[in-house]
């Protein structure tokens, strides 16, 4: 869904953005500490879109990523993705 927001709401924001920290009323919602953040994981919920492709891949690399079972598919995208970030 991807509603609009109202003059009103963008008003409001805009006052909040420009509002310091500390004139912030948090009574009904208080402030989370560092505790609240000790277990939480980084990109947990994050999905990149996927794209279907054709990609021409050796026999003997298809076969040892399909001995493994199931979602060779996924251990494929793993093993580009890490080495996408080993090249940045």
């Amino acid at each position: 869904m991807n509603r609009q927001l109202s003059d009103e709401q963008i008003a409001m924001l805009k006052a909040l953005t420009a509002m310091p920290d500390e004139d912030i009323d948090l009574s009904d919602i208080p402030e989370a500490g560092d505790d609240a953040w000790k277990n939480a994981v980084v990109g947990k919920f994050y999905r990149p879109i996927k794209k279907q492709v054709t990609v021409r891949i050796d026999a003997d690399i298809l076969a040892w990523l399909q001995s493994s079972g199931a979602g060779y598919q996924t251990r494929l995208n793993q093993l580009l993705r890490e080495a996408m970030q080993q090249a940045a």
